[in-house]
């Protein structure tokens, strides 16, 4: 479990085709949602600063973008930001073009896990069923992480948390509920990718 101190990290890599993905042994956690879900957002509130570029411009972004993490537990990962899908406004040309990326950096690197970032406002929506699929055709392990839930009043949280889970949500670990500023989810999230990390490090994934 994280301890409220901050990890170190730094910008590794930011590529946009397959041939500027770097080169790297340590174990990769793949950041991934539709757009304008808030992929950047939690990315700066678990590291602690403004390292993602943030927009309320869907599709903003094109690369997928490296951070090279340090984490108190004398742990070394990359938390991977790729670009969000199933943004409308794309053309058939980039949309085929985000799915060459994803699709190319899936097949050849050491991904311990998913994060699937899902907007707690509207749950799992077509887009993120197709997603689910794609991962579990290549048994792709994840953890789901419902994102702007301060847009929830509280009162309702529990019970749109329960519906989702009802559904047939499939996560390694309990969802978190995370919001843009909620520092102590934040650091419970934290926890979680040790966690996670640390367990398929013992079975030798």
């Amino acid at each position: 479990m994280s301890n409220g101190r901050l990890w170190k990290s730094d910008l590794l890599c930011t590529a946009f085709n397959v041939s500027q993905l770097p080169q790297s042994d340590a174990p990769e956690i793949a950041f991934i949602g539709r757009s304008n879900v808030g992929k950047s957002t939690l990315i700066n509130l678990l590291l602690g600063k403004r390292i993602a570029k943030v927009s309320s411009k869907p599709g903003k972004t094109r690369s997928v973008n490296f951070y090279r993490v340090e984490a108190e537990e004398e742990i070394v990962f990359s938390l991977v930001d790729l670009p969000g899908y199933g943004y409308a406004a794309r053309s058939r040309d980039e949309r085929v073009g985000w799915w060459r990326l994803v699709n190319s950096y899936f097949n050849d690197r050491n991904i311990f896990f998913a994060a699937h970032l899902i907007d707690f406002r509207h749950g799992v929506l077509e887009n993120d069923r197709e997603l689910i699929d794609w991962l579990d055709g290549m048994d792709m392990p994840r953890v789901a992480v419902f994102t702007k839930g301060d847009k929830i009043s509280k009162g309702r949280r529990q019970g749109l948390y329960n519906k989702y889970m009802s559904d047939g949500l499939v996560s390694i670990l309990p969802p978190r509920i995370a919001s843009q500023d909620d520092l102590e989810t934040a650091d419970k999230l934290r926890g979680d990718i040790i966690e996670i990390i640390e367990s398929i490090k013992k079975l030798g994934c």
